[in-house]
């Protein structure tokens, strides 16, 4: 069986967030404790399982994402290197819908050879700060927002890009401030730096102390920052050391983010599901 891994939401390998794809021949999935063991040995922010669904109903494949600790509700960056290898073997054209337990999702592939992930925008909620979040983060919040039940994460505003990039997270502690992970975020310091804003996500709770590039977290960072611009459409750096570029394109209750892939490995799973 094929595993592949695929450096996602950027255009240069080993940049970006790297997600494990397995596609799976049968119309059903293993036991959930097969795909952990696979997807703890990958041992990435995400590995992806998707295997064909019959044609004629609401969507093409059935997707479900793990992380080395634990099954997620959403993620964009697996959903994004899963479209890439669906397109890039020939396998998949134009828009592709998945069934996830986030609802239907869907994929378009671009001539540029961009992809673009349509998406449930995640509703904002402002909220008071949990007790203990500005010692563990190590900067005081500005606004902070629970992003709603599938992303599950705590946006919080700083003050700036610098203050951004200089988070050094106690991750024990900041595992206790949201239900997934808390995305650190702030506007760009330089208008013309071909980002809007900058991101961070740290997700202590799922396994994961930061994670390179966090598509699901721009469904929440997409109505913030569009807001606060007045523009529904602008990009995001997520500011890891791997760093990342994701566009964002707001349109109500749903988001739409673009980005590239690159396969870095192609090979065999050969201790089978």
């Amino acid at each position: 069986m094929k595993i592949r891994i695929v450096d996602a939401f950027t255009d240069r390998p080993f940049s970006g967030n790297p997600a494990g794809v397995v596609i799976l021949d049968s119309g059903t999935f293993p036991e959930a404790d097969r795909l952990q063991i696979v997807a703890s040995e990958v041992n990435l922010s995400e590995t992806a399982f998707a295997h064909p669904l019959p044609p004629g109903g609401e969507a093409d494949w059935a997707l479900r994402w793990f992380t080395p600790a634990t099954e997620v509700d959403l993620c964009g960056h697996a959903t994004l290197a899963t479209a890439h290898v669906l397109h890039t073997t020939g396998v998949a054209s134009g828009t592709v819908r998945y069934a996830t337990r986030a609802g239907i999702l869907r994929t378009t592939a671009h001539d540029d050879g961009t992809l673009t992930l349509d998406f449930p925008t995640a509703p904002l909620a402002p909220v008071a700060a949990p007790p203990g979040l500005t010692d563990a983060l190590g900067a005081a919040p500005l606004s902070l927002h629970d992003t709603g039940e599938h992303v599950g994460d705590l946006l919080v505003e700083l003050a700036d890009e610098a203050a951004v990039r200089a988070l050094r997270p106690d991750f024990h502690a900041l595992g206790a401030c949201s239900r997934r992970g808390v995305i650190a975020t702030a506007h760009a310091d330089d208008p013309t730096s071909g980002y809007d804003f900058v991101s961070r996500g740290f997700f202590p709770g799922v396994g994961i102390d930061e994670d390179p590039v966090t598509g699901s977290a721009h469904t929440a960072l997409a109505p913030f920052w569009s807001a606060r611009f007045g523009r529904d459409d602008l990009v995001g750096l997520q500011a890891s050391a791997r760093s990342g570029l994701v566009r964002t394109s707001l349109r109500g209750e749903r988001t739409l983010l673009t980005g590239s892939a690159v396969t870095v490995i192609d090979g065999e799973l050969l201790a089978g599901l």
